[in-house]
């Protein structure tokens, strides 16, 4: 019983170093919105972008705990960090296509 719970425990604790978000690529509303609705969503994405790249920075405080208390955290975030980036470059790109098919300018 207790190998669970500390399993659960470890499991708790890596997953919440992995702070970035993560956007979805599509979604559901996509094609029914406005190129000024769109231009705010790439921005959105954009902004997700930016913040998981500085959740890269082995600087910040999440990073720092990890790297004094838990390296496997650094790991975590790492991955999460790259993942986010990923996802908000596919989104961007997904909203662009959008865009230039609405003849946005």
């Amino acid at each position: 019983m207790s190998k669970i719970l500390s399993s659960l425990l470890i499991l708790v604790f890596v997953a919440s170093c992995a702070t970035p978000h993560v956007v979805s690529v599509v979604g559901p509303n996509d094609s029914r919105m406005s190129c000024s609705e769109l231009s705010a969503e790439i921005a959105t994405a954009a902004n997700y972008k930016r913040d998981a790249k500085a959740e890269k920075s082995l600087g910040t405080a999440t990073n720092v705990g990890a790297i004094l208390f838990w390296l496997p955290g650094v790991v975590a975030t790492q991955m999460n960090a790259n993942e986010a980036i990923r996802a908000a470059d596919e989104r961007i790109n997904h909203l662009n296509r959008l865009r230039a098919k609405k003849n946005c300018d």
